[in-house]
């Protein structure tokens, strides 16, 4: 009897062992599970604080900027108070009056002073942004085109504005610098077409120029699509204005006084120029000049129509033009009485070539179509000679898999 009491209790007893160890191999993964769970939540705790801090110190950054902000409205609404009695607007309208004609970046100056005196909307002041916009040549006169459109844009008019002149809280980083850069360069590098500032250096400072896929001029070579578009200019009479803005011989061109039709869409005529030799290619050889005639529509959509210049006959309008060079470089020059028709530098055939490109001068932006018309005009080689730029051709570009069309 003893004997099986005693295995009784060796057996009791073994069982509170094995009870014991595991109630204690409980306890003990229980705490480290909690210990691993505090981990866990004092983590999430850091990273709590650690955000809190960061939105604590865009708070702050936020803070100081509308402080800035309002420190700015304070100073523009002083402005406008000085500028209220008109006095100012007055006597620069009356000396600008006394010219005969006034550059983008005087425009652009008058349209400045009439918001300032009479608000953004005031149409005298759009007017003077969009006369200067008609003037001012896109590659060389950047920052009044950016100028004019953004005031434009601030008095609400819808215009499409070119991706140079856009706001930079829009862009990112890469491309603020980017901007910032050609802004800057735009109008402060001279650009040229030989050397150092010859067009393979234009994207140094011109990403775009650089970069870009879809740009002008082109070798207009087979294969072509046929195409779909039809167009139609209608150039009238214009008093003559020219200006020589160091880079061509550019011909301005009064409101009204011009306009090409694509398909039902209508581009007014804004202005025209010359490149030496032409820019275009036609398979693969250049002629001896290209006019461009460049068009706009209401949206800010720009068409180039291109007439190939071949040396030959002395040409009447182009004796008109180089008899009347303007005296000085960058100032719009105006005989007077002197009226041309841009008509007249066209060919009765407007068979032309078609295609996607961009401005053929820095910034070199994109988005403009181009129609090449494929009947020659002549000039003769004393007027080729007169002419002031030996060189003023940008390279043929990359198609990039483009298509030209011809219709």
């Amino acid at each position: 009897m003893k004997k099986y009491l005693r295995i009784a209790l060796e057996v009791l007893l073994a069982l509170l062992l094995v009870g014991a160890c595991a109630f204690a191999y409980v306890n003990f993964a229980g705490k480290k599970a909690l210990s691993s769970d505090m981990d866990e939540v004092s983590a999430e705790l850091d990273e709590t604080k650690d955000s809190l801090d960061k939105t604590k110190s865009q708070l702050e950054e936020l803070q100081a900027k509308e402080e800035e902000l309002e420190a700015s409205a304070k100073q523009f609404d002083a402005i406008k108070q000085s500028f209220a009695n008109g006095v100012l607007l007055q006597d620069v309208e009356a000396l600008y009056k006394a010219q005969k004609t006034l550059s983008a970046e005087r425009l652009v100056a008058l349209g400045t002073v009439r918001q300032l005196t009479k608000g953004f909307e005031d149409p005298s002041a759009v007017e003077s942004f969009q006369k200067s916009l008609e003037i001012a040549e896109l590659g060389a006169r950047m920052q009044a085109v950016c100028a004019a459109q953004n005031a434009l844009v601030s008095a609400g008019k819808k215009i499409t504005v070119l991706a140079e002149c856009s706001s930079k809280e829009a862009m990112s980083g890469s491309d603020k610098d980017e901007k910032a850069k050609s802004e800057a360069n735009a109008h402060d590098v001279h650009w040229g077409y030989e050397g150092d500032n010859g067009p393979e250096h234009w994207g140094d400072n011109f990403p775009t120029c650089a970069k870009g896929k879809k740009q002008s001029p082109l070798n207009i070579a087979g294969p072509m699509d046929k195409s779909k578009d039809s167009i139609a200019p209608d150039y009238k009479q214009t008093p003559l204005k020219l200006i020589n803005n160091g880079h061509t011989i550019q011909v301005n061109v009064e409101p009204g006084s011009g306009s090409i039709t694509i398909n039902k869409e209508t581009y007014d005529l804004v202005q025209f120029h010359f490149h030496r030799p032409s820019e275009e290619q036609i398979d693969g050889k250049n002629m001896a000049m290209t006019v461009h005639f460049v068009h706009k529509n209401k949206a800010g959509k720009l068409v180039v129509m291109g007439v190939l210049l071949n040396e030959g006959k002395e040409n009447p309008v182009i004796k008109t033009l180089w008899a009347n060079l303007p005296p000085k470089e960058g100032e719009e020059y105006a005989p007077d009485k002197m009226i041309i028709n841009p008509a007249n530098l066209l060919p009765s055939n407007l068979g032309f070539y078609e295609y996607e490109g961009s401005l053929t001068t820095p910034p070199c932006t994109e988005g403009v179509t181009f129609f090449i018309l494929k009947t020659p005009m002549d000039i003769s080689k004393a007027q080729l000679a007169k002419f002031p730029f030996k060189l003023n051709a940008r390279p043929t570009q990359e198609i990039n898999g483009r298509k030209i069309l011809e219709n």
